[in-house]
């Protein structure tokens, strides 16, 4: 398995909208595990394809305290949103920063697993927001898009001075 790169915000990559997968193939599955291991690795419990520069609609996710339980969701569809929650935010694409965002408390999703067998689900809670910001990616919007534009370019301007600063150390 490999680790890939992670785009990181403002790179106009991310804002790229993602196609659907024609068909899961031998490539598929492998970009999958190769998702799910970078995932892991950086830690997080949520990644889309866009976020490695490959704009397909694939997302992974794994929202168990173990790390155990990956989720797969190839062309994933989100239907009959219920309630609002709204929970701290955080995303691979803006490391370090965290925010409160508002979404749906429960959904139904539906998509194609690792093997591209259809299957539904319904999520509530974490699973919820997972799906719904690592959904937003495939479409190329980031959770920061919910912020006021003020936080916005605050977030954008430290990380690109954090990202000189990385550069300098070097």
């Amino acid at each position: 398995m490999a680790l890939l790169p992670i785009l990181e915000f403002p790179d106009p990559r991310l804002r790229t909208t993602a196609q659907p997968v024609e068909r899961v193939t031998s490539a598929t599955r492998k970009l999958v595990d190769d998702l799910l291991d970078t995932m892991y690795e950086a830690p997080g419990i949520g990644l889309s394809a866009t976020q490695v520069d490959v704009h397909q609609r694939i997302v992974v996710i794994d929202v168990s305290a173990t790390q155990d339980a990956p989720l797969v969701l190839i062309n994933p569809q989100l239907s009959a949103p219920e309630g609002t929650q709204e929970r701290e935010e955080g995303c691979l694409s803006v490391p370090t920063f965290y925010e409160a965002v508002p979404r749906a408390e429960r959904i139904r999703v539906a998509a194609l697993d690792r093997d591209g067998k259809p299957f539904e689900m319904q999520a509530q809670a974490l699973l919820a927001v997972c799906i719904q910001h690592e959904c937003d990616h495939l479409d190329g919007k980031l959770f920061v898009d919910y912020l006021s534009s003020l936080k916005r370019e605050r977030i954008r301007r430290r990380l690109s001075k954090l990202r000189r600063q990385e550069a300098a150390a070097r």
